[in-house]
Parts: C-alpha cells; sequence; structure tokens
C-alpha cells in the first residue's frame, strides 16, 4: 500500500515546495512587488440609488495627493471631478470650555429634561 500512495506523497510535497518557493521569490524580485500602484484612500462615500454612488478618493501621498470623485455604477466608473489636496489640513482650534451649539446640543438638552418647556 505504501508503495501506491508514496508517488503522491512525492508529488505533494513537491507542489507544497513550489508553491512556497514562489511566494519566497515574488517578494525578492524586481517589479514583482504586491502593492505597485499609487496609495489610495477612500474618504467619503454616498449613495445615490441601488446600484449607483459617488465617492470621494484621495490617491497619492504627501504633497501630490489628489482627491478624485467618481461615478460608480453597476458597469462603469466615471471620474466627475479631480482637485488637489493640500499637503496638510489646518487643524481648527477646538475651546474644551466653550459650550456646545447647534442641533447636538439641542437634542442633548431636550433628552436631558424631556417634559420641560420648549
Amino acid at each position: 500500500m505504501l508503495q501506491n500512495a508514496l508517488p503522491a506523497l512525492l508529488l505533494l510535497a513537491l507542489m507544497v515546495g513550489l508553491a512556497l518557493a514562489l511566494k519566497w521569490a515574488r517578494g525578492r524580485l524586481p517589479g514583482m512587488a504586491g502593492h505597485g500602484g499609487p496609495a489610495l484612500q477612500v474618504l467619503s462615500s454616498l449613495s445615490l440609488g441601488p446600484q449607483q454612488r459617488v465617492v470621494a478618493v484621495q490617491v497619492g501621498e504627501g504633497a501630490d495627493r489628489i482627491c478624485l470623485v467618481l461615478g460608480v455604477a453597476a458597469g462603469s466608473v466615471t471620474a466627475l471631478h479631480q482637485m488637489p489636496l493640500p499637503a496638510e489640513l489646518p487643524g481648527l482650534p477646538i475651546d474644551p470650555a466653550a459650550p456646545p451649539s447647534g442641533f447636538a446640543a439641542r437634542l442633548s438638552q431636550l433628552m436631558k429634561a424631556p417634559h420641560a418647556p420648549r
């Protein structure tokens, strides 16, 4: 019985060894790197229908990065707009002592006192 299984086991060992050798060589050979393209990051996405959406994508890094606005449908992707992005977005100063304003503040007030006069 071992005489029948020995060729199959040798072939299996050869195939596993070949797969491991190809995986090792993939990272070492020039032009075979896994991430050869530009860096991509989805900034936002808005659904327009069951199969349509508008997606804002950042392409590149540093001073060379741009924002692409794409229309994505079932069978196509269309570039709607392209604009350069600043190297660094300016931070907005946040004052923790300032009282919150707007819809969120009003909602939290109503949640704390549900029977208060409006």
